[in-house]
């Protein structure tokens, strides 16, 4: 992303427009309150930005979903199984591997707005073998799934195809955690455009490669999930393939080196606190999952908080755009040591998530019916999803405006304060008040939700007041790496 390079004192430049006389303030009335509202410079920046971002991560997103839409048409027990197994890849691995990857729009972020181009590439092989060795540890979690979920208390039927279901991804969590890197890599150098046309690419792939394993072979119900796992090591291919030959990268990226293996200890401090942070959040909505399970009817109520979850993750990702863009324009600026517009960049981009949050509940409003159907044929599942559209509106616009605050939070190295915060808010705030509506008031699934919706109001709040009151650090450029991020 292009740098803003403005000083203090030009903050206002509709003020210095102003001085050419009444009708050029009479002429640009509109745009001059318009600018009032949000530096439009910026915001253009931002969302030139985060649009191809948001189309980036949501196509990424959908390859384990489409696996579990193909799944899902081949029975209720099959839909439950794979969203089950879906969540349970989600808690245990993949928002894992998302967090660890967060270190580097620290280090890759911040080392960028200083000029120390070369430590870009050497950062992305660290957080590699960090993911490599922790995917390892994963693989074998989900190899004993089945006893895993019964241990919660999961229906047996729907845990058996479960773990059916997960023992073919295992091959696709190594992947994940390479294509995580290799992203958060691009990103932070505001490479992005490129991006949408392999993220694009890889998605149709998946799309047809999942049909064929689905309705083409004997796999069926196994080929969902193992066409996820290919899809994934096709897109870390591409990815590669592009990041070694492309021109643009030959000062960040100038092959593998050993010397990668003398900053494992400084990314594990980012990237353990980024791991906690976007789990404890990912697991406080997974959570829900399991408690369906405990309910009356759990097929039914399992399937309905799934696809709920499932909805607010593609909200998610539409916000994640904005949420990179934050991180990345707090980092280059807070490694350039230009700390005043960092904190300029993280306002735009909160008035711009304002905008996105409404174009979001808007589709949600009227499209509700059509969304669900990508998941279930049941009338039943449709019409109760649809009785959850409204507290559905309120948890994306908290979900949108705290993914903007975490991105910062990412951005600027405080990924163990944001930690704590969703530690707090969800496990001491909206959990045991999700516990309560649901079982105590039998308000069931909607219960769950509220409080939910609870949790995400205090860390929304949370996060807004410590970006606000608490000091940001001005980095010096010419410090070097280990000086800097240790």
């Amino acid at each position: 992303m292009r740098k803003n390079n403005r000083n203090s004192g030009a903050a206002t430049p509709l003020l210095m427009a102003g001085d050419d006389g009444w009708s050029g303030r009479t002429e640009n009335n509109e745009q001059k309150w318009l600018e009032k509202v949000v530096d439009m410079k910026e915001a253009k920046e931002q969302i030139l930005f985060s649009l191809p971002m948001i189309l980036i991560n949501i196509c990424y997103y959908l390859i384990p979903l489409v696996s579990v839409m193909f799944a899902g048409h081949l029975g209720q027990l099959q839909l439950a199984g794979a969203n089950l197994a879906n969540s349970w890849a989600t808690v245990t691995g993949f928002a894992f591997m998302v967090g660890l990857s967060g270190s580097l729009e620290t280090l890759c972020g911040q080392g960028f707005g200083a000029k120390l181009y070369e430590m870009l590439g050497i950062y992305l092989q660290t957080s590699c073998i960090v993911s490599l060795s922790f995917s390892i540890i994963i693989s074998i979690i989900w190899w004993f799934t089945e006893p895993i979920l019964l241990l919660l208390h999961q229906s047996p039927n729907v845990s058996k195809e479960a773990a059916i279901y997960m023992r073919f991804l295992i091959p696709g969590i190594f992947a994940y955690g390479i294509l995580q890197n290799i992203l958060r890599f691009l990103q932070t150098q505001s490479v992005v455009l490129p991006l949408v046309i392999l993220s694009i690419v890889s998605l149709l792939l998946h799309c047809g490669l999942s049909y064929l394993l689905v309705h083409c072979t004997s796999l069926g119900y196994n080929g969902a999930a193992l066409a996820t796992s290919m899809s994934f090591w096709l897109s870390v291919i591409i990815l590669l393939i592009y990041v070694s030959n492309a021109k643009k990268f030959e000062h960040t990226w100038r092959g593998l080196s050993k010397e990668s293996f003398s900053y494992v200890f400084i990314n594990m401090k980012l990237a353990l606190p980024s791991a906690a942070m976007v789990c404890l959040e990912y697991w406080a909505f997974e959570i829900l999952v399991l408690l369906a399970g405990l309910m009356p009817n759990s097929e039914r109520n399992t399937s309905l908080i799934a696809m709920c979850v499932n909805t607010e993750a593609i909200a998610y990702m539409s916000a994640y755009g904005l949420s990179a863009a934050a991180s990345t324009r707090v980092s280059n600026e807070l490694g350039a040591g230009k700390v005043n517009e960092a904190k300029h960049a993280m306002g735009v981009t909160l008035k711009l998530s304002i905008l996105l949050a409404a174009i979001v509940l808007l589709a949600l409003g009227l499209g509700h019916n059509i969304w669900a159907g990508l998941f279930s044929g049941s009338a039943t599942i449709i019409k109760a999803y649809a009785s959850m559209t409204f507290l559905l509106s309120i948890s994306t616009f908290l979900d949108t405006v705290q993914g903007i605050l975490s991105g910062v939070c990412r951005g600027i190295g405080w990924q163990h304060l944001a930690m704590y915060i969703n530690l707090g808010t969800f496990y001491l705030i909206g959990m045991p008040i999700a516990c309560l509506l649901a079982f105590k008031f039998h308000f069931y699934v909607k219960g769950l939700w509220i409080g939910l919706i609870c949790g995400l109001i205090a860390q929304s709040s949370s996060l807004f007041l410590i970006t606000r009151l608490h000091e940001w650090t001005k980095l010096e450029p010419s410090a070097s790496a280990n000086e800097r991020f240790v």
